[in-house]
């Protein structure tokens, strides 16, 4: 093993062993992002490799133990986010982004961004009334919504939140579940009754939903309808269509948000169906006021094989497209 190129000595021996992390998976995954060796004893550990290499990883450790220092209750999947950003700018401050707490959950942890385009997009979300989250699965664009639709009423800026979901068939019929209408729907909605009860306690959520003081419906329950000081989210915007989406952003009241969530790769509408999110991408780009986020495969936040699933999808379906290109050529 080369020399270590640097070194780095924490104060207190807890400090070590939370930046380590368990049986030191956080200093394996660093390893294995930065193509360093990083050796520990006690509290201090010993980075070696190219000295380019070792300078970012150091950078990497010295700021996730500014972390730790202000109580942030570092994780793996904080470290695999944190090595993204630093990876795609070396210059970045990771307390500016993982110190950003949104809420906290009733379990005490917090909620914040993991990369550049999670922070803008919660920025985008304080700072606009119309937002839209466009990526990948895994890149939090729902989740963060919730939470900052959450932390809006529980300060006391929104009076409702209304999360909303299209009831897009894909791949069964509804007309064949079993059930009433609201049984039909629920399995649509379970994605945002799960977001919800993770962020506050069950009992307390589910409190808020007989009150109506939170309402998860399926979008076409929007129509008709005025919403003033609610915070509105509609998830799965992709496989709405043009006049779902047109009908939805004209729901909007006074003292309200919306954001929009969705993913461009993930359309069920039936074929030759256009869809409303990706409409709206190009009839509102120029209108003041309306924010459009996008995430990618690097913003994937959840098991690291996520980002690689999304990749490989991505890639044949850059393939497929070529090749249908080249028999239209042909046939041309």
């Amino acid at each position: 093993m080369a020399e270590p190129s640097a070194r780095l000595e924490l104060l207190d021996n807890d400090g070590a062993r939370t930046l380590a992390g368990g049986r030191s998976e956080n200093l394996k995954l660093i390893e294995q992002r930065f193509g360093v060796h990083i050796g520990q004893r006690g509290n201090v550990f010993l980075i070696s490799g190219e000295p380019s290499k070792v300078a970012l990883a150091e950078k990497l450790l010295g700021g996730l133990t500014e972390l730790i220092q202000r109580k942030y209750p570092l994780g793996l999947e904080d470290v695999e986010q944190a090595s993204k950003v630093l990876l795609s700018d070396a210059n970045a401050d990771l307390k500016d982004i993982f110190l950003d707490t949104v809420y906290v959950t009733n379990r005490n942890r917090p909620v914040t961004p993991k990369g550049f385009n999670q922070k803008a997009y919660i920025d985008a979300i304080r700072k606009h009334d119309i937002v839209f989250g466009i990526g990948p699965a895994g890149t939090g664009k729902t989740y963060l919504a919730m939470a900052m639709a959450v932390a809006a009423l529980v300060e006391r800026r929104v009076k409702r939140i209304v999360l909303c979901r299209p009831a897009v068939e894909a791949g069964e019929k509804l007309g064949f579940l079993p059930g009433d209408l609201a049984e039909k729907v629920s399995p649509y909605l379970r994605p945002l009754y799960d977001a919800l009860h993770d962020l506050m306690d069950m009992d307390r959520a589910q409190d808020l939903i007989e009150r109506g003081t939170v309402e998860v419906a399926p979008l076409a329950f929007m129509r008709g309808r005025t919403l003033n000081d609610a915070f509105v989210i509609l998830d799965e915007a992709q496989n709405t269509t043009t006049e779902q989406m047109k009908m939805f952003l004209t729901r909007l009241g006074f003292g309200s948000k919306a954001v929009i969530t969705g993913d461009r790769t993930q359309v069920d509408l039936p074929s030759g169906k256009a869809s409303g999110m990706m409409d709206a991408l190009q009839i509102l780009k120029d209108v003041e006021g309306i924010r459009f986020c996008e995430f990618t495969d690097k913003d994937v936040v959840r098991h690291p094989l996520v980002q690689e699933v999304v990749r490989a999808y991505d890639a044949a379906q850059a393939r497929r497209e070529t090749d249908q290109a080249a028999k239209r050529a042909e046939q041309g």
